[in-house]
């Protein structure tokens, strides 16, 4: 166990984990956090408190900012807005196909030691730019040293943030750390339309949140008996018409009346013994009856559950 708090760079923005150390500050507090160019100024989102897992490793909370970190914060957040907003008219007059996605300002008093302001600005283009040019006159204008670089389309969405398909913000302005590769196999295997307009994110690419739950799908494909086959069921023997993983059932019609049904994917593909001894005698459907004229609720294990909430991708 350790303690853990939670801290925010931008309103609404992503989290960073630190070890409080010897300090306890409150949910609103500004803290300083330690980073490559020396610590700066943050807001504590979660307050410290004690976790089950093992956290160690965390960068340590240098303690609450004093009054000249504030100020230095602020003025910091007027550099960069008024280099982003010099680098796009010079973006505007040098007519360069590209597009200012942020800019970070380091200042050298935070903790780089003496050498000059640094302002990094962060862009996308189609193709390959030559912006010698332009980082000459941003230099000049600025009074600092500039430095551009490219990003995709990924790190552009991560940059700007949004709000994905689903409603929620974006899983990787939030929580993702690293990009994993997704292909479309994964919409295939989940029964996705295989449609971009469906499963493309805010960056245009493979929504991220496809990786979730494929592991699910494939454990359950693997196991599960294949759409067509005939198996034996506590309804009676039938035929496979469907899959539904998040509920992990299978669908199938009845030899005898064919009627349709949703039986436990135990009941269909493990013996008989097995499944009894996880649901009980006469599982399944006839389980799911009986309780409804009882007037019970659900038993456990029963098929209806609602499919797990992805991530906003």
């Amino acid at each position: 166990m350790g303690m853990m708090m939670a801290v925010s760079f931008e309103r609404y923005g992503r989290l960073y984990y630190l070890d409080p150390g010897s300090h306890s500050p409150s949910i609103g507090d500004k803290v300083l956090v330690p980073t490559d160019s020396g610590p700066e100024v943050a807001e504590c989102v979660w307050a410290p408190q004690w976790v089950s897992d093992e956290v160690g490793g965390l960068p340590v909370c240098e303690g609450p900012a004093s009054g000249d970190d504030l100020a230095r914060d602020e003025a910091n957040r007027q550099r960069r807005a008024e280099a982003r907003l010099a680098a796009k008219r010079l973006v505007r007059q040098h007519k360069l196909p590209m597009k200012i996605t942020a800019v970070d300002y380091l200042d050298a008093r935070g903790g780089r030691g003496s050498g000059p302001n640094v302002v990094l600005i962060y862009f996308s283009a189609p193709h390959r730019v030559d912006f010698r040019a332009l980082v000459r006159d941003l230099a000049g204008k600025l009074h600092a040293r500039v430095e551009l670089r490219q990003i995709g389309p990924r790190d552009e969405a991560r940059l700007q943030g949004g709000i994905g398909p689903c409603g929620r913000d974006l899983c990787c302005a939030t929580f993702l750390k690293d990009f994993e590769p997704v292909s479309v196999r994964m919409a295939k295997d989940q029964d996705l339309p295989v449609n971009p307009l469906r499963i493309a994110g805010a960056c245009g690419r493979l929504m991220c949140c496809l990786k979730y739950e494929h592991p699910l799908y494939q454990d359950f494909h693997a196991n599960a008996p294949k759409i067509g086959e005939t198996v034996e069921s506590p309804e009676g023997p039938g035929t496979v018409i469907g899959h539904n993983v998040p509920s992990d059932t299978v669908v199938m019609k009845l030899a005898a009346d064919g009627r349709r049904c949703a039986c436990p994917r135990a009941s269909v593909c493990g013996s008989r013994k097995a499944y009894e001894a996880t649901y009980g005698p006469g599982g399944g459907g006839k389980q799911g009856d009986a309780a409804k004229q009882s007037g019970a609720g659900k038993p456990d294990g029963s098929p209806g559950q609602g499919d797990p909430a992805r991530g906003a991708g």
